[in-house]
């Protein structure tokens, strides 16, 4: 793929700044799907202030959607001898090579959303989970039928245990006809607002019960654009991670609910845990600790600010 060459660029840059402060702190190496995505934000800021407290330094590798550079990213790492590697949001049967490097290192792999599997130590943000209770509420907005347009993803293990938890509820309501596209990342506000509008093209206002939604928040913020240039407000819409963004866009009237997923908190707790892991060491028995969702509507949007001020910041 185009991306593999630079990638392996970027990891040996990225090498030769390492090497000056090597012997200080133990490296954490971060792999992400996405890293300027606003829930990858939160979960390597998390990551962060654990590794801070904990004396470990950080380096952060933007894989860009692509499993090879996430699988050269891991295998750098794994080089550079780091303390334990993080996986955002790559599934572990996407970046077995990663994880053999890793294992042939004996350094933990953990995995945010990547699901447990092959030599993966701990995992947390599963993606069903988190997607439970919004997508209950979409079902019940729409009453059991309708038109959906669902914007999914397949690279990431999250996105795909999303749609498929959705296809499972949704097989007690034939009444729901699914249309499905896919989106890309990068390119995930565009897509979303191109298929949404070749959608609304043949669901008029008043085609019955209507939503849309995003297998996680950006895409429906990008369908949202669709809805407003066209002063669609018949449509409900739908997201997965309570970024900033969708928060707002429920605050005004735009979305109708959001499952809002503590990132901060998950990447603070697996960095936390693991020490634990190396600890452990052939004895640790791989886990999840996952940290429940919260689903947010324009009726409880209020009370979460409240208790949750940082999650718009």
């Amino acid at each position: 793929m185009k991306f593999v060459g630079f990638g392996f660029l970027v990891a040996a840059a990225a090498m030769a700044g390492f090497q000056a402060h090597a012997a200080d702190k133990p490296l954490i190496g971060i792999v992400s799907i996405a890293a300027t995505e606003a829930n990858n934000v939160r979960y390597i800021n998390g990551a962060k202030k654990a590794a801070e407290e904990l004396g470990y330094d950080v380096s952060v590798v933007d894989a860009a959607g692509s499993a090879d550079q996430a699988n050269a990213a891991i295998q750098n790492f794994a080089q550079r001898s780091a303390f334990a590697i993080a996986d955002l949001v790559f599934p572990a049967s996407s970046i077995g090579a990663g994880l053999d490097a890793a294992k042939q290192a004996n350094i933990p792999v953990v995995t945010w959303g990547g699901g447990l599997g092959l030599s993966v130590a701990a995992t947390n943000g599963s993606g069903a989970p988190i997607a439970e209770p919004v997508i209950q509420k979409m079902i019940d907005d729409m009453g059991g039928k309708g038109e959906l347009l669902a914007l999914t993803y397949h690279t990431g293990e999250v996105c795909r245990n999303r749609e498929a938890l959705m296809d499972q509820m949704l097989q007690k309501y034939p009444d729901i006809k699914v249309a499905k596209n896919e989106v890309r990342i990068p390119g995930y506000f565009e897509d979303g607002a191109q298929y949404a509008n070749a959608w609304l093209a043949s669901h008029p206002p008043g085609d019955g019960k209507l939503a849309i939604w995003g297998c996680w928040d950006d895409p429906a913020i990008g369908a949202i654009g669709s809805l407003r240039s066209q002063s669609r407000d018949d449509v409900t819409v739908y997201g997965v991670n309570g970024n900033a963004q969708a928060i707002e866009n429920i605050k005004n009237g735009h979305m109708t609910a959001t499952a809002w997923e503590d990132s901060y908190t998950e990447g603070y707790n697996m960095i936390k845990l693991v020490a634990d892991i190396k600890k452990a060491g052939a004895d640790w028995k791989p886990k999840a600790v996952e940290v429940p969702a919260v689903l947010i509507t324009k009726d409880t949007v209020a009370d979460f600010l409240k208790q949750h001020p940082d999650a718009v910041q």
